[in-house]
């Protein structure tokens, strides 16, 4: 490490002060020392930094580009990423909104939201690099994108204020920004979502926020009707879990009926029975 800095500092010298000659710089390493170590250390711990995380799992996403949230790229037939590491984005274990289709607003929220307070610090999930932040006034209003070390990327939306920007590198658990109220929101919260090469994915898979945890030490992703090998046998990966908030009035029929699916399927996706008290608010599966 030292070596590597020497190098640099020596190239550096050079760009700065064109006057110093090769064999004086090579001849007196000792007495150059203190030069050296006179330059910003803080810019060249920067500069590292930087040179480490030029692009986050590069080998996957072939550009690094400011724009586009669900940044499109080949999705692999199965990807595990590694949970290790984390920071819970928010403290709140409040979910307020699921991750699927809302047809009351007719269309796929392809996060979660969690009720935070406007002013509440919201933090990197994984080590990364900010590939986005920006403002969408009908849309995720000050939003922050990272693209993290372990393939995926988390988008926090409605944030009323933002800490960093694009390009910088950030470490698991910096604070990236405060909860608002911003761009189309109804009430204070954090729309919170884990993307996998442009692809949506149910943050709840990999974050628990009730119990302020991940859901393992990794998440083993697979894209529907993939083939995949389990204990010697070929399978077919099947359709991603679809899921179901409870509402006032909701019985499982109901809930059965609306999704096309059988009572049956309910009882077993879920472990509970025909006994089972449903709770407003409780998030059912359904496929």
């Amino acid at each position: 490490m030292k070596n590597l800095r020497y190098i640099f500092l020596t190239a550096l010298l050079f760009a700065m002060s064109p006057c110093i000659k090769a064999q004086d710089v090579l001849a007196e390493p000792v007495a150059m020392q203190t030069s050296i170590e006179s330059v910003d250390t803080v810019a060249m711990r920067t500069m590292l930094l930087n040179e480490a995380h030029i692009i986050p799992m590069s080998d996957m996403y072939p550009h690094w580009i400011n724009s586009g949230v669900h940044y499109t790229a080949t999705l692999p037939d199965s990807f595990k990423i590694d949970l290790r590491g984390y920071t819970m984005p928010t403290p709140s274990t409040r979910i307020t909104d699921i991750f699927g289709y809302r047809p009351r607003r007719r269309r796929v929220h392809q996060g979660l939201d969690i009720k935070v307070q406007t002013g509440d610090t919201i933090y990197a999930a994984f080590d990364g690099k900010v590939r986005i932040s920006s403002y969408e006034r009908r849309g995720y209003g000050n939003f922050v994108v990272i693209r993290h070390n372990n393939g995926i990327e988390t988008l926090y939306g409605h944030l009323s204020k933002k800490f960093v920007v694009a390009n910088q590198n950030v470490k698991s658990g910096d604070p990236i920004g405060l909860g608002g109220n911003t761009g189309r929101s109804f009430g204070s919260h954090l729309h919170f979502e884990t993307i996998l090469m442009g692809k949506a994915i149910n943050p709840a898979f990999l974050f628990d926020f009730k119990n302020q945890t991940v859901t393992g030490d990794s998440y083993l992703y697979r894209k529907p009707g993939s083939k995949y090998v389990e204990n010697g046998k070929v399978k077919t990966a099947g359709p991603e879990p679809k899921y179901h908030k409870v509402r006032k009035g909701d019985t499982v029929s109901k809930i059965a009926l609306k999704h096309g699916v059988s009572q049956k399927t309910i009882y077993k996706l879920n472990g509970i029975n025909a006994k089972t008290v449903l709770r407003l608010g409780m998030t059912l599966r359904y496929q």
